[in-house]
């Protein structure tokens, strides 16, 4: 087993209070790949690390002993924290079933990725008398100086796997287009 210096400090929560004290983790080779910070490393899996603002909260409930069993991974060194575990499990099942959502994106015509959306974008759209049909697995941002109306008369319809960030107005404007 290799092992290799990665924090200082290892923090618990223990009766509502939070503990810390100085322990090295530990990086350590796992049977299916070295992880380091949560993510498997040094194999052909390519994973796309998002930016923070890129990231979206995901609440889960889980059973006791399952936390209890997350807890005692993360204490003994094997992930840093309980979302590096969580983010490692949902990446290890995306990856398992990556051919069926290749052929699911492009059966649908699915966009892939983040989308932008400017207010010159939408008037080009708009120029060239396009209704524009959004549909996209990640994240959709339509600019925030978009007028409810342009974004109306431009989009057609929106179906995003993922989220979808733009104006209050915009998404009032969209509601009945959004999917």
């Amino acid at each position: 087993m290799h092992e290799g210096y990665a924090y200082p400090y290892q923090c618990g929560l223990a009766h509502n209070e939070v503990h810390c004290y100085k322990k090295p983790t530990v990086v350590l080779y796992h049977p299916y790949g070295w992880y380091g910070d949560g993510l498997r490393m040094g194999t052909s899996t390519s994973l796309v690390r998002t930016k923070v603002g890129e990231t979206e909260k995901l609440t889960i409930n889980l059973g006791l002993v399952d936390l209890g069993q997350i807890d005692l991974l993360v204490q003994e060194g094997f992930y840093g924290n309980r979302t590096d575990l969580i983010r490692t499990a949902i990446r290890n099942q995306l990856s398992v079933h990556a051919d069926e959502l290749k052929r699911t994106v492009s059966r649908r015509m699915l966009q892939v990725g983040l989308q932008d959306f400017s207010r010159a974008d939408l008037e080009r759209a708009r120029a060239a008398g396009e209704m524009l049909q959004i549909q996209v697995v990640g994240l959709v941002r339509i600019a925030e100086d978009v007028p409810a109306e342009l974004a109306r008369a431009t989009i057609q319809r929106v179906a995003v796997l993922g989220a979808f960030h733009a104006s209050a107005a915009v998404r009032r404007a969209l509601a009945d287009r959004i999917y």
